[in-house]
């Protein structure tokens, strides 16, 4: 026997004993349920071959895990789905025309054809759909969770998994954050055999994946995934029970995938006498055979059926009704990447003290806090130690555990979250105890909160703080400032002030965003840089570049410590005046300013810390070139960091950085 296929076949269902008896008009509106998504599919299943759509992913045969679920479950409760759960959007009474334009990528679907398939939320009907990486999305479920708990309500958060998805780290990440907070999820995982073509035998070892529950100290279950009541009744008991004694429970539902992962995938990786076996234990032929012991005749569920038929007639009759895009261009697809922000800029009017660059940092999360009780922190050690960087020193007597919570080491789980608290109202700020170490949760921040408001307008409202930098001696992992990671993602803003009156603006500022902000914190300035900075609330406007210093000898265009080294320079050399522009914010970039400071002087050098090769000051330089030449007198110069990790040692250190570059750089642009 094939080893790949030895497990599939000897896959054992759990019992279907379903527990007590349910009324008729139940049973006729859970077969209602389980009868639309498939019926629905079959007509998008011909509607593929016809080339009126061009994927679908099936469900067919896994309908009562959907369905089940989604009825036992309250409609203010949300539900986090994958490809397969066409039941959960059926269940909720959307409507299914607006599907058939999501399918087609028209105009009038829920992404506008920005994305396809379910990879879309709805507020209205509580459904956040997924991002095609899927282990994530277990990650923001956690967060919708928590805020539930915050509100001290009784909702729950129901995310859907594949037995693929269980490899993934979000998928530890997510149950572990969950155990450790008590978070009211409801982990499913619908284990089908096959992830895409690769068996179960291929991806764990243990009997049952419901067994891993244990290891994160809550409660596993297992279901048989095809039978509607059997789930139903299941999760109908789990949630009861979480409402009452909020916790996060592991649910495994088998079941079997009866067709390709997608159409155009195929099934020939797939022994043919499982889809016989499988057969047997169709859900809906299941529960029909449990309609008629209950007394509901055939002629019953046919005009059920029959019902069903005609309405997806008028619902296609309506989505495929050819509608093109209302708007196609740049301008518009530009003004989608983020969400509207409206607030002016607030004007200090409180006195005015000196403060260091983290005590300023520090006043501008109180004082957000103090303002808006929706704003939440997460991160390593920043309760009762304050931070790595004592940031948060006193915040959780001032604020509670509740907003100010320790996370486990869990990058990816803990931005996934931030996310679920934003959809769920809320606003996350996370902690990053150094910028290096955001690279565990890379895909949360660029496939995932940069992208949900362009995909399907939903704003996030999530500040990432990353002290970063080099100058400290600390090495090649924490001491990298990678902006350039973020800049090059659409969806993202990113602010780098130099100096504490800009660090506590542009935070609360930042903090006020209904976008996701990556907000750079250049920790060898924390308790070196000091300045006049008001007390009270203020913001400055994200995207606009401050002048520092005006000369017309040159210009050099700089953020965060680069403005610092820019200012020694000037000072070294009284001969000389400079323009020193601080852009402040990288996205959006103020190019109007930029335009300005280069017609100044017409000699332009860019400096920035992270290595020159593909550094953000090429994006700048390049900007110039194109829009600005003929105000230049002089080639645009670049001064960086080497093209090498940080290095550890200070002599090392000293080289790699480009300070000691900038001297040569500026003699040579000013002498051309």
């Amino acid at each position: 026997m094939n080893n790949l296929n030895k497990s599939a076949r000897n896959r054992k269902r759990p019992s279907s004993q379903s527990e007590g008896s349910l009324s008729a008009d139940t049973l006729r509106h859970l077969y209602r349920l389980l009868l639309t998504p498939r019926l629905v599919e079959e007509r998008m299943l011909l509607l593929l071959r016809q080339g009126k759509l061009s994927k679908w992913f099936s469900g067919i045969g896994q309908e009562a895990i959907s369905v089940g679920i989604t009825a036992a479950l309250e409609p203010s409760d949300r539900i986090f789905t994958l490809h397969r759960n066409l039941g959960v959007f059926t269940s909720r009474g959307v409507p299914l025309w607006r599907l058939f334009r999501q399918f087609q990528g028209d105009e009038g679907g829920f992404t506008k054809g920005r994305d396809r398939s379910f990879h879309f939320g709805s507020q209205e009907h509580n459904i956040i759909g997924m991002i095609s990486h899927l282990g994530p999305q277990l990650a923001v479920a956690t967060g919708a969770a928590l805020a539930e708990k915050l509100r001290g309500a009784t909702g729950i958060a129901a995310v859907f998994t594949g037995e693929g998805g269980t490899s993934q780290g979000d998928f530890h990440e997510s149950l572990n954050l969950a155990s450790v907070w008590d978070l009211p999820v409801l982990f499913v995982i619908e284990n089908n055999g096959y992830a895409l073509s690769t068996p179960t035998a291929q991806q764990y070892r243990c009997e049952s994946l419901a067994e891993r529950a244990c290891g994160y100290g809550i409660e596993g279950v297992k279901v048989d995934g095809n039978n509607l009541l059997a789930v139903y009744q299941q999760v109908n008991k789990l949630v009861a029970e979480m409402r009452k004694n909020p916790r996060p429970v592991l649910l495994e539902c088998m079941t079997f995938r009866m067709r390709g992962h997608e159409e155009a995938s195929g099934v020939a990786y797939v022994p043919p006498e499982l889809f016989v076996e499988w057969k047997k234990y169709d859900p809906i032929i299941q529960f029909e055979d449990e309609l008629r012991t209950g007394g509901i005749a055939d002629e019953v569920m046919k005009s059920i059926r029959d019902e069903i038929t005609q309405h997806i007639d008028e619902q296609i009759e309506i989505g495929f009704t050819p509608t093109p895009l209302a708007v196609i261009s740049e301008e518009h697809e530009l003004s989608n990447v983020f969400a509207p922000s409206e607030q002016p800029p607030v004007m200090p009017t409180q006195p005015v003290v000196q403060r260091r660059f983290i005590d300023a940092v520090s006043a501008g999360l109180r004082e957000a806090m103090h303002r808006d009780e929706r704003i939440i922190l997460m991160g390593q050690d920043i309760a009762e130690y304050g931070g790595a960087f004592k940031i948060t020193k006193g915040f959780l007597e001032e604020f509670g555990g509740d907003r100010v919570r320790n996370t486990p080491l869990c990058e990816s789980a803990v931005l996934g979250a931030a996310l679920g608290l934003s959809i769920a109202g809320y606003r996350a700020v996370v902690e990053m105890q150094f910028a290096d170490f955001v690279s565990s949760g890379f895909t949360q921040v660029v496939n995932n909160l940069a992208k949900t408001h362009y995909r399907w307008g939903e704003p996030v409202r999530v500040v990432v703080r990353l002290p970063c930098g080099g100058g400290t001696a600390a090495g090649p992992f924490h001491s990298q400032t990678p902006e350039g990671w973020f800049a090059q993602t659409a969806g993202l803003k990113v602010v780098y002030p130099s100096n504490p009156f800009d660090a506590k603006g542009l935070l609360l500022a930042s903090l006020a965003e209904p976008n996701p902000v990556m907000f750079f914190e250049h920790k060898a300035l924390y308790r070196r840089i000091e300045g006049p900075v008001p007390e009270g609330y203020y913001t400055l406007p994200l995207g606009v570049a401050a002048r520092v210093s005006e000369g017309t000898d040159a210009t050099v265009i700089t953020y965060g410590a680069g403005v610092h080294w820019a200012l020694d320079w000037a000072a070294r050399n009284p001969d000389r005046r400079i323009t020193i522009l601080d852009l402040r914010t990288l996205v959006p970039l103020d190019y109007e300013t930029i335009a300005a400071a280069v017609k100044l002087s017409g000699r332009v050098v860019v400096l920035h810390e992270a290595s020159l090769f593909a550094g953000f000051g090429g994006e700048i330089a390049a900007w110039i070139g194109e829009h600005c030449f003929s105000m230049l007198d002089a080639p645009v110069m670049r001064c960086a960091s080497l093209d090498t990790p940080v290095p550890f040692a200070p002599a090392l250190e000293r080289i790699y950085l480009p300070v000691g570059r900038f001297d040569r750089v500026m003699e040579e642009l000013l002498a051309f």
